[in-house]
C-alpha cells in the first residue's frame, strides 16, 4: 500500500531569547497556520545566543532553562514532542529531540524556515536546499546588500528564497534599496483568527499598544542620511495627543525611564509596564482584545523609508476587532485603509482617524475584523508562501 506522508516544514525562532508575549504568537501563529494547512510542523532553535532572559540566578543551565521554557508553550498547543534546541555552546548537546533525530528532520523537510533572519545559517539547514529566509524588519539587511557588504551577502547566500514585512518593498515610492541579487517578496504576518476572539461586553475605552519606548541602537545610513530604530522619536511627535481629543491612550512599554513615564503622563498618557503582562500569553491577548483599538507609531526606518512593514501586533488587534491607527510606512499601497485601520502622518490624521472610529465603532470594529479575514489570515499569508517556494 502507498501511504502519502505529511510534508515537513521546520520552523527556525528564538521564542526563549525573546520570551515575550509579541515574539511567542507570532512563532505559534506560523507553527498552527501551517499545521492546519495539513503540514508536519516542527520547531527549532540553533540561533547560538544564551537564551539570558529566561535564567532565574546566575548559576543556571541556561539552555535546560530554555528548553523547558519552549516545550511549556508548545505542549499546551499540542506541539510538545515537535521541538529541538540545539545549543552550540553546550556541550552535552541537543535538547528536545536528539542530535541524530533532528539531522534526519532537517535532511528529510520540505522547507526550512529561517523566521526573523535570526539563525546563522548551519550547513545541515541550508544542504536540502530548501532553506528560506522570513525578515520581520526591514531596513539593515537591505541598505547592507546596497552597500555590498560582505557579512550580509555571505549570510543570505545559503538561502533560496526571501521575504519580508516590508509589504511595499519594490513599487516606486517605497526608499529601500532593492538588490539585484536577493529578490524580496512581501509577506505580512499571519493570524489564527479564533485565538483573537474578543470579550462579549465589547470594546474597552482605551487606545492601546505594546512595545518598546527607547532602543538607542541598530541605526542604519543611507544616502547620507541616518535613520533611527527607536519608536521613541516618533512617539515624541505625537506627544500632545492626549490634549486634542478626549480620547484616553495607554502606551504598555518597556524601555521606559522614570523621567520619559514622567513626560508621557505629565502629557495625559497612561503608561504602564509591558512586562507585568506581556510576559504571559493569556495576560497579552487579554490586554489586545480589552482594548478600544490601538494607536502606535512605527519605527523612523520604516516612515521615511517607506518599507511598508506592518507589525504582527497590529494584524492581531484587527483580528480582534480592535481598530488600528498607526503611523502610515506604505502599507497603503497594500492594504485598504479608512475602515478598521487608517494610517497617519500628522496629527490632525490621527485625530481625525480616532473620531471617525468613535462615530461608529461597531462598523469600524467589523471592518478590522474583516481586513484581518481577508489579508492576514494564515489561509491567505501561508499558502501564497508556500506556491511562491513550490509547495
Amino acid at each position: 500500500m502507498n501511504i502519502l506522508h505529511k510534508k515537513k516544514i521546520i520552523l527556525l525562532g528564538m521564542m526563549s531569547k525573546m520570551p515575550v508575549g509579541g515574539n511567542i504568537w507570532l512563532v505559534l501563529q506560523y507553527l498552527v497556520g501551517f499545521q492546519r494547512l495539513g503540514f508536519d510542523v516542527y520547531y527549532v532553535e540553533a540561533h547560538g545566543g544564551t537564551p539570558r532572559e529566561v535564567m532565574r540566578n546566575a548559576d543556571d543551565d541556561a539552555w535546560a532553562r530554555a528548553a523547558e521554557f519552549v516545550h511549556g508553550i508548545l505542549n499546551r498547543f499540542d506541539l510538545g514532542h515537535r521541538w529541538a534546541y540545539d545549543p552550540v555552546q553546550r556541550a552535552n548537546g541537543c535538547l528536545g529531540m536528539s542530535a541524530g533525530r533532528l539531522r534526519e528532520l532537517y535532511d528529510s523537510a520540505d522547507l526550512i524556515i529561517n523566521l526573523h533572519g535570526g539563525t546563522t545559517p548551519l550547513p545541515e539547514h541550508a544542504a536540502t536546499g530548501r532553506l528560506v529566509y522570513l525578515g520581520t524588519d526591514p531596513g539593515e539587511v537591505e541598505v547592507n546588500l546596497h552597500h555590498n557588504v560582505q557579512k550580509t551577502i555571505d549570510f543570505l547566500e545559503p538561502h533560496v528564497a526571501f521575504f519580508t514585512w516590508g509589504l511595499n518593498h519594490g513599487n516606486a515610492d517605497c526608499r529601500l534599496p532593492c538588490s539585484p541579487r536577493f529578490r524580496f517578496r512581501p509577506s505580512p504576518p499571519p493570524v489564527v483568527l479564533d485565538f483573537w476572539q474578543p470579550f462579549a461586553n465589547g470594546m474597552g475605552d482605551t487606545f492601546t499598544t505594546i512595545g518598546n519606548w527607547r532602543q538607542p541602537h541598530r541605526q542604519v545610513r543611507f544616502q547620507g542620511e541616518v535613520y533611527s530604530w527607536s519608536k521613541h522619536h516618533e512617539y515624541l511627535k505625537f506627544l500632545e495627543l492626549p490634549a486634542r481629543t478626549a480620547q484616553k491612550f495607554e502606551l504598555a512599554l518597556s524601555s521606559c525611564d522614570a523621567q520619559d513615564r514622567r513626560l508621557l503622563e505629565i502629557n495625559g498618557w497612561q503608561v504602564r509596564d509591558a512586562l507585568d503582562f506581556s510576559t504571559n500569553l493569556d495576560q497579552y491577548r487579554d490586554y489586545i482584545t480589552r482594548s478600544r483599538g490601538e494607536f502606535t507609531v512605527a519605527k523612523d526606518q520604516n516612515v521615511r523609508l517607506r518599507s511598508g512593514w506592518f507589525s504582527e501586533r497590529s494584524a492581531q488587534y484587527l483580528a480582534a476587532g480592535r481598530p488600528v491607527v498607526t503611523q502610515d510606512t506604505g502599507f497603503g499601497n497594500v492594504l485598504p485603509t479608512g475602515q478598521g485601520l487608517f494610517g497617519f502622518s500628522n496629527m490632525q490624521e490621527i485625530v481625525a482617524a480616532v473620531e471617525n472610529i468613535n462615530r461608529e465603532p461597531d462598523r469600524h470594529s467589523r471592518a478590522a475584523k474583516e481586513l484581518a479575514q481577508d489579508y492576514f489570515h494564515y489561509d491567505v499569508v501561508l499558502k501564497k508562501m508556500l506556491a511562491e517556494v513550490g509547495l
